[in-house]
């Protein structure tokens, strides 16, 4: 089993900046892609932004040149530094990491979410 852990979300000002982590642990042979998603109340989770082991990334349109996902693939930990937030921006953020676990099954887990609100 595979779980994953979020943190780093908050309350911050438009305009500012935070840094979400997360962080996969447990029975993990390899791992192909972290990611992050969002989902405002009374919508649809959307994804963020992507990082696959091979250090490739996709962002939504909405977070380019905002976000920037990074990734650790020796601690299978992802960060998103978020910057120039928006009131828009405020949702609970997921992690989701997807791979291939120690007994050889594919995994797709999802953290518990942070919450990050963007307001004056």
């Amino acid at each position: 089993q595979v779980q994953v852990v979020e943190s780093g979300g908050g309350l911050v000002q438009p305009g500012g900046s935070l840094r979400l982590s997360c962080a996969a642990s447990g029975s993990i042979f390899s791992m192909n892609a972290m990611g992050w998603c969002r989902q405002a109340p009374g919508k649809q989770r959307d994804v963020v932004a992507l990082i696959s082991s091979a250090r490739s990334t996709n962002y939504a349109d909405s977070v380019k040149g905002r976000f920037i996902i990074s990734g650790d693939n020796a601690k299978n930990t992802v960060y998103l530094q978020m910057n120039s937030l928006k009131p828009e921006d405020t949702a609970v953020y997921y992690c989701n990491a997807v791979g291939l676990s120690g007994v050889g099954i594919r995994f797709n887990s999802w953290g518990q979410g942070t919450q990050v609100t963007v307001s004056s």
